[in-house]
């Protein structure tokens, strides 16, 4: 029997942390390339340093001349996701900041696996596995300790953004550690924040009385108590943030893009990824799926895995686990799956229309637990699916 009272921990981090300024590089280049071809085949990985941006990986287009083309225009998307995140300051400064731009054409050999042929339906762009996790603790259903950590720093950066809290640096760190009785979330026994301040002189005390009712008022009504202990820049300051104080890199925070460490994670990083590549979008399908399982009421609690073979269209193999919360059997619901989806490569990009420019706006505060919107971004979080599952099941 799952234990019912505990303490578990997880931890975000802001868009201007390094790999998250990283990330999100990468995505911009990925929709830049979609809003000119929804088709394109993108693997694009950054690393930033000290006033420097690195950009390299694949491009497959339509034509030759088009990757080169659009080679010259990386340099200002890096200045702009730079500027937009709000990094002005000595050591990195999207004004004059050097970029290095190494992007080339994919390789034939991965084309090949993936292309579509005339005895073969689009493979995976890669082999792996996969997994999806939903939870009812929340109305999100997502694990309570991610996606209140996740809400802290976006709070955070819009009102460092309007200017309200002027003080605020872009980079950022928050972690949760939430205890949980009779298997419910209840309240806040530890809060680690680390933000990065513009003032030297403010103390570790300045920085708690301002950001204090900001947290309070994002986490649930009574999860802060008297009990709560809080860890507010525990280095005693934090002026240096960025890729000026810790270089950055593409897919370094995979645990803070899902669930927090509550769920397994299959390795792969999501971000400057095409859907072709099932890392990113098998991911996103998986998350689909155990959302809806959890939503049509046919478990509390859903872990599923997808498997995949490069070149290879249909997956590998389905699991699922309910946790001993579910109301039906788990290969009952391994066969509902596999019957209201099509989970090749193609039909998970179609299901799901993820061939659009949506990208760059999941580089920061978590690929799910996220609304569904107008144009298709986080389409993996609808429950479209509650009907067709309880019918088949």
């Amino acid at each position: 029997m799952a234990r019912q009272n505990y303490t578990f921990t997880s931890e975000s981090v802001s868009e201007g942390h390094p790999d998250k300024v990283c990330d999100r590089i990468s995505d911009a280049v990925l929709d830049a390339i979609f809003s000119e071809e929804p088709e394109a085949r993108v693997a694009c990985e950054t690393f930033a340093t000290t006033n420097r941006v690195v950009v390299g990986g694949e491009l497959k287009m339509s034509t030759e001349e088009k990757v080169i083309d659009f080679k010259d225009r990386v340099d200002s998307i890096v200045r702009d996701c730079v500027q937009e995140i709000g990094y002005e300051q000595d050591g990195f400064d999207w004004r004059n900041l050097e970029v290095t731009n190494l992007l080339h054409a994919q390789s034939a050999d991965i084309a090949q696996g993936v292309d579509a042929a005339h005895d073969k339906d689009e493979g995976a762009g890669d082999q792996g596995i996969m997994f999806g996790y939903a939870v009812n603790e929340t109305p999100e259903l997502m694990p309570a300790p991610i996606l209140y950590a996740h809400a802290i720093l976006r709070r955070l950066s819009e009102l460092r953004k309007t200017g309200a809290e002027g003080w605020m640096g872009p980079d950022a760190k928050s972690q949760l550690s939430i205890r949980y009785e009779d298997g419910r979330p209840v309240r806040a026994s530890q809060i680690v924040l680390s933000t990065q301040h513009l003032d030297a002189s403010m103390t570790p005390e300045d920085v708690r009385a301002m950001v204090a009712p900001h947290i309070v008022d994002v986490l649930p009504e009574g999860w802060v108590t008297p009990e709560t202990v809080w860890h507010v820049n525990p280095t005693g300051k934090f002026v240096i943030g960025g890729p000026d104080g810790d270089a950055g890199l593409t897919g370094r925070k995979i645990i803070v893009d899902t669930y927090g460490g509550a769920a397994p994670h299959g390795g792969g990083a999501f971000s400057g990824k095409d859907p072709t590549k099932v890392d990113r979008s098998a991911a996103y399908a998986a998350r689909y799926l155990a959302k809806n399982v959890v939503a049509a009421g046919l478990a509390e609690r859903c872990t599923l895995q997808l498997s995949y073979a490069i070149g290879v269209a249909e997956p590998l193999s389905i699991y699922v686990d309910t946790h001993g919360t579910g109301e039906v059997g788990e290969a009952e619901i391994e066969r509902a799956v596999r019957a209201v989806m099509d989970l090749t490569p193609r039909g998970i990009r179609t299901h799901l229309g993820l061939n659009r420019p949506i990208y760059q706006r999941t580089a920061a505060y978590g690929h799910f637990g996220r609304a569904p919107e107008a144009d298709g971004a986080f389409s993996w979080e609808k429950t479209d699916l509650v009907a067709a599952l309880k019918a088949a099941v």
